[in-house]
């Protein structure tokens, strides 16, 4: 049931609905993974990279707000719920403890590699049912593949 009217027909709002909904669990995820990295780094480039997760946080939920919005719009209702986000992230963990610089950006490389994959798939799977969404989706894939250039390239340091 929707309180809010759809433009969208049923069978484009729940295709549209289901990639809002999964990229809105990969952004929270992210943006937590992105802050467990950001307490508990440590090493030579601290500074840098510690600055570095923060823009990644500050993007995943500004991203993550307007997926869900988009989702809303479309008469979905959107669940950024903890238990949620931990049954159907496609986000791969972060190891717990402190963690080494190098290893916090391998961990991220990782990371992008896997919300990028997702993303680009739902990007194919919205073509037909809704511009608008894969629009979004397309704008959002270019930052992730740009966050996740700049790790790659800080990982090869």
């Amino acid at each position: 049931m929707t309180i809010i009217n759809s433009p969208l027909p049923d069978r484009e709002r729940e295709i549209a609905g289901r990639a809002l909904q999964a990229t809105l669990v990969d952004l929270l995820d992210l943006s937590l993974v992105a802050k467990q990295a950001h307490w508990n780094l440590y090493g030579p480039r601290f500074r840098s990279i510690h600055l570095q997760l923060d823009e990644v946080v500050t993007s995943a939920r500004l991203y993550a707000d307007t997926v869900a919005e988009r989702a809303a719009a479309l008469g979905v209702s959107p669940d950024g719920r903890a238990a949620t986000i931990a049954g159907t992230s496609g986000v791969p963990a972060f190891p717990s403890g402190w963690t080494k610089d190098v290893d916090t950006v391998e961990a991220l490389v990782r990371t992008f590699s896997a919300v990028v994959e997702r993303v680009r798939g739902r990007i194919e799977e919205t073509g037909s049912a809704d511009a608008v969404t894969q629009d979004l989706l397309i704008g959002l894939t270019a930052d992730l593949e740009k966050q996740s250039w700049m790790f790659q390239a800080e990982n090869r340091a």
